[in-house]
């Protein structure tokens, strides 16, 4: 996707895990804190001057949390650079931390996006699922916190058919709760992926890394418990539009789906 749009990413050198999976479940404030502040110290050293991208939700909100506590809070600050003068980094929090999306949508713009279709996705009708992660609390800058509109005006930038009424465009997959309570977290999954059947969805598609794996996944537990027929192939949004972009079904990844999004993998293969 970034090829297609000359986008240029460069990688931070020895980045670490963010914490959002388990920073909440122990260890402290400090610590949680620190693990991104580190990756941004990382940037800033390495990569002087460039803005911090997340492709991931999660990561996202972790650094962009971080960056905003720590400029914040004093102490905090000073805190975290004593743990980071261990490893002979500081921490100066002068980048600013994007998503992914933001980029697209701030930088790229929906017409440049059209532009760079070479295989529209015509007939196919898409659920743009958003979720809670890139929606709250900072969300998109211009966008509605019930309803935001870019993942429909992508879908629909690619050729494809948008359902901007899709009535869980932002409700948690409950990603968090997949292991302690996966009872729960498929219940709204459930939910999820039966708006998409009754709006007449092909697939769904999602800016979030966990929320694509969270709602694939599960189908056929939930589909064994709810007496349901899922088969909803669900897609990362880069996925959709290098398919678009004209790229090959490997390019575009369509080989790591759990539920094969036969639609554009034909596609592709023209």
């Amino acid at each position: 996707m970034c090829e297609e749009l000359d986008i240029t990413l460069n990688e931070i050198p020895d980045w670490n895990c963010c914490g959002a999976s388990i920073g909440y479940g122990g260890g402290g404030e400090l610590p949680r804190l620190t693990l991104s502040a580190r990756n941004i110290a990382l940037s800033e050293e390495h990569n002087a001057g460039q803005e911090i991208v997340a492709t991931c939700a999660a990561c996202w909100l972790s650094t962009r949390e971080a960056k905003e506590r720590l400029s914040e809070d004093e102490q905090m600050f000073k805190d975290a650079n004593t743990a980071l003068a261990e490893g002979g980094l500081r921490y100066k929090g002068e980048a600013k931390v994007r998503h992914m999306v933001e980029v697209l949508v701030e930088d790229i713009g929906f017409d440049a996006i059209k532009e760079k279709v070479k295989k529209p996705l015509e007939g196919i009708k898409i659920a743009g699922y958003v979720g809670c992660q890139t929606n709250r609390p900072f969300g998109i800058a211009g966008e509605s916190f019930e309803n935001p509109q870019y993942l429909d005006k992508i879908v629909e930038a690619v050729g494809a058919e948008s359902i901007p009424t899709f009535e869980k465009k932002v409700q948690c997959c409950g990603g968090a709760l997949a292991f302690s309570e996966p009872e729960k977290s498929q219940e709204m999954i459930h939910g999820i992926i039966e708006a998409a059947y009754d709006n007449g969805a092909d697939m769904i598609v999602t800016p979030c890394p966990l929320c694509q794996a969270n709602v694939e996944i599960y189908q056929d537990q939930i589909n064994e418990t709810y007496g349901s027929k899922f088969n909803m192939p669900v897609v990362y949004y880069s996925t959709l539009m290098s398919v678009a972009f004209g790229r090959s079904a490997k390019d575009a990844a369509l080989n790591g789906q759990v539920i094969p999004a036969k639609k554009l993998e034909e596609l592709a293969a023209k």
